[in-house]
């Protein structure tokens, strides 16, 4: 009650329609009430979205567009497009204006910056040649819910649990508090801190690869954007001076009588640049994501979801997914979690290595 839009308009139940497939939504005057088919922990993170309202408005004169109307402080009051791209909103209140422009990439943003067109630039991944200018601030923070991963394409036979163990063993991860050990923030109620870590262990990688000696050579293709290019080129280096030492090893090592399957372990990486990475068609991929707020991860790690892009299955881990939905009490839905980071680290379907730096600078 007593909550309107920003053009004075009373918020009503029929403002707020969230589309939840499989979910029966009955409105009253003053309620909403969600008939959920079964339990889902998660819930109360799915509708922690914002109201906004779509209206029709008139523009230049005889034209309308369609505009967008919140119930916060500021009001929408212009916005431009490129294309079919949003490219400047423009945001006021009664003392302030600000204008929000939006770039393809940061490099383009960076740009855009030098030449004047924008003051401030939030939420970047680096500072980039800005951090030698003397007429700007730089403010750095460590961002828990963002991690930066190499994701194995869990479909390729390749990649069997003993190549994806030694090759978590094989990259350097940072020594400070910005490692990441897995997909749920280290800030989360349901994070366990004692895990298998991976942490850069070359001799425990060769054993682990020559458990399961590869049949063929492996060559490894790694995709990620031109934001993660150095780290990528490092990891390369690691992985590929990592199997010279495998390949060197196999040689000398008694337990292996066919000596023709050693050179398979002196690794090829190849890496593509892509601002846009295709995360249906890679091998592997270095990239950012993101830890919801709730440690629920079963759209990125069910085997049956349409968005667990790595192709990972393990009925276990699909087992411990589903519980951790259906079930609301705290202590039993951690312990739920806590098991999954067990096992889905012992599994090394993804090589975890740090949380994202976040820098704003302004002028």
């Amino acid at each position: 009650e007593n909550i309107y839009f920003r053009d004075g308009k009373k918020l009503t139940t029929q403002d707020i329609n969230y589309a939840l497939a499989g979910v029966e939504t009955i409105i009253t005057p003053n309620d909403i009430i969600f008939k959920i088919p079964d339990s889902f922990a998660p819930f109360p993170v799915v509708v922690s979205q914002p109201i906004i309202r779509k209206e029709e408005q008139q523009y230049k004169g005889i034209l309308t567009r369609p505009m967008l109307i919140g119930i916060g402080p500021y009001s929408l009051t212009d916005y431009k497009k490129t294309g079919n791209r949003i490219s400047q909103v423009t945001l006021e209140d009664q003392k302030e204006r600000y204008i929000y422009k939006f770039y393809l990439t940061e490099k383009d943003a960076v740009n855009a910056f030098k030449h004047g067109e924008i003051d401030i630039l939030p939420g970047l991944s680096q500072p980039y040649d800005l951090a030698d200018w003397k007429t700007v601030t730089i403010e750095k923070t460590t961002d828990y819910s963002k991690y930066l991963a190499v994701f194995f394409n869990n479909r390729e036979a390749k990649f069997t649990k003993n190549i994806r163990q030694a090759l978590s063993y094989a990259i350097a991860k940072p020594t400070d508090e910005t490692r990441a050990i897995g997909p749920i923030s280290p800030l989360s109620w349901a994070y366990l801190p004692a895990l298998k870590s991976y942490e850069q262990d070359i001799p425990r990688g060769i054993e682990r690869i020559l458990s399961e000696p590869p049949q063929e050579k492996l060559v490894l293709n790694l995709t990620t954007t031109s934001t993660y290019q150095q780290q990528a080129e490092e990891i390369i280096t690691q992985l590929e001076s990592f199997g010279d030492q495998a390949a060197a090893e196999c040689v000398t090592t008694q337990s292996i009588t066919d000596k023709s399957v050693c050179p398979n372990m002196d690794l090829e990486v190849n890496l593509k640049i892509t601002n846009f990475p295709d995360i249906s068609n890679f091998e592997l991929i270095l990239i950012g994501q993101e830890s919801p707020a709730d440690p629920d991860q079963y759209q990125l790690w069910h085997s049956e979801e349409s968005t667990n892009f790595t192709g990972y299955k393990n009925t276990r881990i699909d087992n411990l997914l589903e519980k951790g939905r259906q079930v609301v009490e705290y202590q039993e839905r951690k312990e739920i979690y806590q098991e999954f980071q067990q096992f889905f680290l012992e599994d090394a379907p993804a090589i975890f290595i740090k949380h994202l730096d976040s820098y704003t600078i302004q002028r």
